[in-house]
């Protein structure tokens, strides 16, 4: 049977017909059939996406109108659909802007801009609206008000798929008893399977923004979340990329696109960062692969001047004797006292002194003697070239090569400047010499040079290289070479730039971190850090994290909270790249149950990691996910271990305490035998084993001594480190000639509090007076229990 596309080709019909049936799609038309790209890919996430969409774009709007945001969700049951409405106390949205916010895709104004934001596409509410019609038939309902006006604007509308445009059904004014905000209601077919996952989201959302007071209300619970501040989150500013990270793709863009002519110009302008001293860097180390490098060598001895005079003189003619004797004698004296000359510093020198010479002695000095002056003088600087290599080589390499192996490398790579008239060279063929002349002296010599010895030949010889004044390519031309922008690419990345600024960020901080997990979880240890800001593709991201452990956090796998630009990420746990790098982590390390050394620990854990980015590099358009980014995940794998290593210390003070309880507990048990025996043989008083513990356990022992009058309270520091002990004795007469100690009455106790250090081996006394008998309690912070014996 003939293929289909074996008959292709025979009849002019077929091409024809083929090409009658191309035509584009629109972005609406192309995400109706891949909702599931958008997070739209069951009832049940369907509904969880579009509370996350509407919810994220309202509480940017508040934030950036600087008002503290009130968000109110309702999801009700509508027959066969669910009803979600969402509220928002933000400034609203203009007439004219609601319908294209609402129902285009691709529409918005955060996309090209180098600034912190939960959207960025432009995709995710219009998404919301193109699924709600897709499965209800129903257009959403859109109301709000902005605060210059009386009234709000109502609309109801679709997304017109095949033109990605938005089809408005109704359009009217209409009565809203808030000042300002938007609303916006949806008929979707759903479910409530995810009732959980849509909980996480609401509460995670008020955990990492607390200054925003979030209400959700649905068929079977009410969930309300109160603001603990009224501070808003930072006011981010848009940056211009960083130079360290930007792709070539990128910046061959930037370059077509700039109206700088120069590098200097478009580094400066559209760059952050970069000033006129980096600016140059850049240039430097772009001219090094472009240009090259001139190598520069070191010009006859002091004594031999006379060789560049003569070879100078004798490439002059037509000038005077006395003209060309001055001009070759000063050619040779700066030769001589320059030290190394590379080709481009003799020009300068013989077009100095040519200059000279003209006016002193109206003589011309054209294009052709300077050359001709330049290439005898050459001659003899670079005669020498091979004694020169020698030198370098010999230093550099180890005294087990002998001179021949030395000697014969030397020759080897002087050799190969025999042919380049300025000994211009780039650093990768300078590289490829030293490698070339390595070999053949391996083969010939049988002499090894390894890689180390070739890396410091290579190194030293770069090192006595000269960068040349040659003006670099301007803007143009780099565009229109790929090659060339690739080494601008590449000098832009080896020049160290600072960091970029942290104004287009708005991170948590680790204070917030740590104080949303105590809101959350009711745990024994809490750690937070906060990252420097890093670099990906241009964009600066810091990446925060936060552990929790013990308390009533179950002891099962550890919870992994993942976060971005504030916003919790519900779905795709396993796909995100935070999830890949919490299992890549050894928890053994950090005292956590960790069976077959990887994975998700098995322990009462909660480990939550936000990535606050201008550009979150997310999986795929629904942003459920973070992609396996290695800037990324290298600064995630930094942000949880300075948690964890806090979470160590905790738990291994916690194991030396229980081990230090559990020693204490057998004392206890033995030495009152041993006491009541010691007595009975002994006739002696009882003894105190209360003291004889403390001093066994090398605990800090706190005892109390009345006599008449007199109150003593003795610190004994039997530990080998010093004790700051903040001690309060509770005394029901009122204390007379404290030393010092501060006394605070209330209602008829007197607290006298002392604050000491006790240095250890050594023991403090506070002592005061009373008048009459008195009760007495005390309290005692500054010694964790365990290492504490209060006999008082």
């Amino acid at each position: 049977m003939t293929s289909y596309q074996s008959r292709l080709g025979e009849g002019e019909g077929i091409a024809d017909e083929l090409a009658e049936s191309q035509r584009s799609i629109s972005i609406a038309e192309f995400f109706e059939k891949n909702r599931q790209m958008l997070g739209f890919d069951s009832g049940a996430k369907a509904l969880v996406t579009a509370v996350k969409e509407a919810v994220d774009n309202a509480l940017d709007a508040c934030e950036e109108a600087g008002i503290t945001p009130d968000i109110y969700v309702e999801i009700q049951e509508a027959g066969d659909y669910y009803r979600l409405i969402v509220e928002d106390n933000g400034p609203g949205i203009t007439r004219e802007q609601i319908p294209n916010i609402f129902g285009k895709l691709l529409y918005g104004s955060r996309f090209h801009k180098r600034e912190q934001n939960r959207g960025q596409q432009g995709i995710g509410i219009s998404a919301a609206v193109l699924h709600s019609q897709k499965t209800s038939g129903k257009p959403a309902k859109i109301t709000s008000r902005t605060e210059q006006h009386a009234d709000a604007q109502y609309f109801e509308l679709i997304v017109d798929t095949d033109a990605n445009e938005p089809e408005i059904s109704v359009e009217d004014t209409t009565t809203w008893e808030r000042p300002h905000g938007t609303r916006i209601e949806l008929e979707m077919e759903a479910n409530m399977r995810a009732r959980q996952q849509l909980h996480d989201y609401i509460k995670h959302t008020a955990v990492v923004n607390p200054h925003a007071r979030i209400e959700l209300l649905e068929p079977k619970e009410h969930l309300k979340y109160e603001r603990t501040t009224d501070q808003l989150p930072d006011e981010t500013e848009e940056i211009r990329p960083h130079p360290h990270g930007v792709e070539l793709g990128t910046l061959l863009t930037m370059l077509e696109a700039t109206d700088s002519y120069s590098i200097s110009g478009f580094m400066q302008g559209e760059f952050t960062r970069v000033g006129q001293k980096t600016s140059d860097e850049v240039i430097a180390n772009f001219n090094d692969r472009y240009h090259g490098r001139e190598m520069s060598w070191y010009g006859p001895e002091s004594h031999d001047d006379e060789d560049v005079a003569r070879a100078v003189q004798q490439a002059v003619s037509n000038k005077g004797k006395d003209a060309t004797a001055e001009f070759a004698d000063a050619v040779a004296k700066a030769v001589s006292e320059a030290g190394r000359v590379a080709h481009h510093r003799l020009v300068e020198i013989v077009d100095g002194h040519a200059d000279r010479i003209e006016d002193d002695y109206e003589k011309t000095f054209g294009t052709t003697v300077r050359e001709a002056a330049v290439e005898a003088a050459w001659a003899e600087i670079t005669a020498r070239r091979t004694p020169d290599v020698y030198e370098l080589v010999d230093e550099v390499t180890t005294t087990r090569k002998d001179d021949a192996a030395v000697q014969g490398i030397a020759e080897r790579i002087a050799d190969k400047f025999a042919d380049e008239a300025r000994h211009r060279v780039t650093h990768s063929e300078l590289e490829d010499y030293v490698a070339r002349a390595a070999d053949m002296t391996e083969e010939r010599d049988d002499a090894t040079f390894g890689e180390t010895a070739r890396e410091k030949i290579l190194d030293a010889l770069w090192e006595i290289a000269s960068q040349v004044p040659d003006d670099p390519p301007n803007v143009s031309e780099i565009a229109d070479d790929r090659d060339i922008a690739s080494d601008l690419l590449e000098a832009m990345r080896e020049t160290d730039i600072i960091a970029p600024p942290t104004g287009c960020l708005a991170p948590i901080t680790d204070e917030l971190v740590e104080a949303g997990l105590k809101k959350e979880f009711d745990a024994d240890f809490y750690a937070a850090s906060t990252r420097d800001a890093s670099v990906h593709g241009g964009d600066p991201f810091i990446v925060e994290a936060g552990i929790a452990y013990g308390g009533d956090i179950e002891h099962d796998q550890a919870q992994v909270m993942r976060f971005a630009n504030r916003v919790p990420l519900v779905y795709q746990r396993g796909a995100c790249a935070t999830t890949d790098v919490v299992k890549g982590i050894n928890w053994r390390n950090y005292g956590l149950d960790q069976p077959g050394g990887s994975g998700i620990p098995n322990d009462a854990a909660v480990i939550m990691v936000h990535i606050a980015s201008t550009n979150v590099p997310f999986t795929s358009e629904s942003k459920d996910a973070v992609a396996n980014i290695p800037e990324i995940e290298s600064e995630i794998e930094l942000a949880i271990r300075e948690a964890a290593r806090d979470l160590k210390s905790y738990l291994n003070k916690r194991r030396s305490m229980q081990q230090r309880r559990e020693k204490q507990n057998k004392l206890a048990t033995i030495l009152p035998e041993m006491a009541e025996k010691l007595t009975e043989v002994t006739g002696e008083d009882e003894l105190d084993i209360d003291d004889s513990i403390a001093r066994i356990m090398n605990n800090v022992l706190v005892e109390r001594e009345v006599e008449g009058d007199t109150v003593r309270v003795v610190v004994e520091n039997n530990d080998d480190t010093n004790a700051d002990i903040d001690l309060t004795d509770i005394v029901t007469a009122e204390p007379a000639v404290t030393n010092g100690a501060n006394v605070v009455e209330m209602d008829g106790e007197w607290f006298v509090k002392w604050q000491t250090t006790v240095a250890a081996g050594d023991e403090a006394v506070l002592e005061y007076t009373i008048d009459g008998d008195a009760e007495f309690d005390i309290a005692v912070d500054g010694v964790e229990d365990e290492k504490l014996t209060v006999n008082a």
